[in-house]
């Protein structure tokens, strides 16, 4: 039975993945580079220790570059793409259906605890998570599953008590590393992506409710 679901933020709450890479490609194409998916998918769902694209054009290309104003301009031009983005379809209506029900709902994501924030605040569902599990509370992100992990204990649930709710392959081999029957929500990017395997897929939640979710997860990890 479950008792819990746990929600990575980045590109499956709210779809700020598509909007990073659309605005690195662009800026790298500015000068002169093309940057493919599979090299920024790098940095998807995880820290920047594989790949940073803040970097990389002054690092491995020697661009005369001024890192900070690059920086500032990437974030400038992703803020203005993400003033028009929403919450992804179904997020809401699978918060206030696990909440409904008395679900336990945390949050594991690689990203900083103030980046969540300004997003969660701006479309009033901060209050809908017991604990934030970020890249502030842990030595290691996705793809490890410490996360997961502390998130279980945080909400104080077994692993085969929670669902997760995942995007990226990063993220959803650390929810399947932590041992959590996973629900994997692709967006435009990750779903040029591939993945491995433990996991269910879908293509929207809007065509499911809460009680079909635990159904297919549970079927999925029965038939492994």
């Amino acid at each position: 039975m479950q008792k819990a679901i746990i929600f990575d933020f980045d590109g499956t709450i709210i779809d700020t993945e598509t909007a990073w890479y659309i605005t690195f490609r662009d800026a790298y194409k500015k000068h002169g580079i093309h940057l493919t998916l599979e090299q920024y998918s790098q940095c998807l769902g995880t820290s920047l220790h594989s790949f940073n694209p803040y970097t990389y054009l002054k690092t491995h290309h020697n661009l005369p570059i001024d890192l900070e104003e690059f920086k500032q301009s990437v974030q400038q031009q992703h803020t203005e793409k993400m003033i028009k983005e929403g919450i992804r379809p179904g997020i809401l209506k699978l918060l206030e259906s696990a909440k409904a029900l008395g679900l336990k709902i945390g949050l594991a994501s690689s990203s900083e605890r103030v980046w969540i924030d300004k997003f969660v605040k701006l479309h009033g569902i901060e209050n809908y998570f017991e604990c934030y599990c970020t890249a502030d509370t842990v030595q290691n992100v996705k793809p490890d599953p410490e996360l997961y992990f502390q998130a279980l204990e945080k909400l104080g649930v077994e692993a085969s008590e929670a669902i997760a709710i995942e995007d990226s392959p990063n993220g959803a081999r650390a929810a399947v590393a932590a041992g959590i029957p996973t629900v994997v929500i692709k967006n435009e990017i990750t779903k040029q992506l591939p993945f491995g395997d433990g996991h269910y897929t879908i293509d929207s939640l809007d065509e499911h409710e809460l009680d079909t979710l635990a159904e297919l997860v549970q079927q999925k990890v029965h038939s492994n």
